[in-house]
């Protein structure tokens, strides 16, 4: 199915060059956005992957520690299951903080530059 949508304006700034991509690419201001992204993600990244997997082992391995009762009907692997759930959302909104606060004034400033020629 066809859309209605108007092709892409032909006016406005010319697109930036390969070899302005690779100046901004190889500048400080870039790298010190991408090490801020870095520092952020991978850490976290690896400790989410590190919780799940422990989760995962323990709801293999340890059966009868999962199964203990906490209250009522709820056991542990029920508490760790929805605690999965809730450190992800956490997660997600801790990084939309951070990226808000932190990367995208750099990457703002730097996109501004390249499509205003600066």
């Amino acid at each position: 199915m066809a859309t209605d949508a108007p092709p892409p304006s032909k006016s406005g700034s010319p697109l930036p060059s390969t070899e302005e991509f690779t100046e901004v690419q190889e500048s400080a201001e870039f790298g010190e956005l991408r090490s801020s992204y870095r520092s952020f993600a991978f850490p976290l990244t690896v400790a989410f992957i590190a919780w799940y997997l422990l989760y995962v082992l323990l709801s293999n391995y340890a059966g009868d520690f999962m199964g203990t009762k906490l209250f009522g009907n709820i056991n542990v692997a029920l508490v760790l299951g929805l605690a999965q759930f809730l450190t992800t959302f956490l997660i997600a909104w801790w990084y939309s903080r951070h990226a808000a606060a932190k990367l995208d004034p750099k990457a703002e400033a730097i996109k501004s530059r390249m499509e205003g020629g600066a």
